[in-house]
C-alpha cells in the first residue's frame, strides 16, 4: 500500500515541477522528464501526456530548435498563465506541506504507539469538530 500512496504523491505534485523548471528555462520533453526521474524517480512514458495538457490549458507554448544530434526539438516555455499557475500551486504546496508537517513534524516513527488518549480538541486541524 505505501507504494501505491507514493505514487499518487508523485503525480500530484508532477505539474508543479515540470512548472518549476521551466520557471527556470525552457526545455524540451525528454530533457524534462530525465530530470524529474532523477529527481522524483517518475517515469518518462509520464510527462508526455502531461506536457500535452499543459500545453492545452494555455500553462506551457511550444517551439522548435534545430538539434545539433537529430532532427529539430520541440522546446517548451511557460506563458503568463503558466507563470500564474505556478505562484498558485507554490502557495497551495507551501499552505499544504506547513500543515501537514504541523501534523507529523514530532512524530518519530520508531517511537511506540501512545498509551491511547483522545487527540485534545484544540490541536484538530479545523477547530472543534464534535457532530
Amino acid at each position: 500500500m505505501p507504494e501505491a500512496i507514493e505514487i499518487q504523491l508523485k503525480k500530484g505534485v508532477l505539474g508543479l515541477c515540470v512548472l518549476a523548471l521551466l520557471s527556470r528555462g525552457n526545455s524540451y520533453a525528454y530533457e524534462i522528464a530525465s530530470k524529474l526521474s532523477h529527481a522524483v524517480d517518475m517515469g518518462e512514458g509520464t510527462i508526455y501526456p502531461l506536457m500535452r495538457r499543459m500545453q492545452n490549458e494555455g500553462l506551457v507554448a511550444t517551439y522548435l530548435e534545430e538539434s545539433p544530434s537529430g532532427p529539430p526539438r520541440k522546446y517548451y516555455k511557460l506563458t503568463a498563465a503558466g507563470h500564474d499557475s505556478l505562484a498558485a500551486q507554490l502557495a497551495e504546496w507551501r499552505s499544504f506541506t506547513a500543515a501537514v508537517e504541523g501534523l507529523i513534524g514530532h512524530v518519530d516513527a520508531a517511537s511506540p504507539p501512545t498509551d491511547g488518549a483522545p487527540i485534545d480538541n484544540q490541536d484538530r486541524a479545523g477547530g472543534n469538530h464534535d457532530a
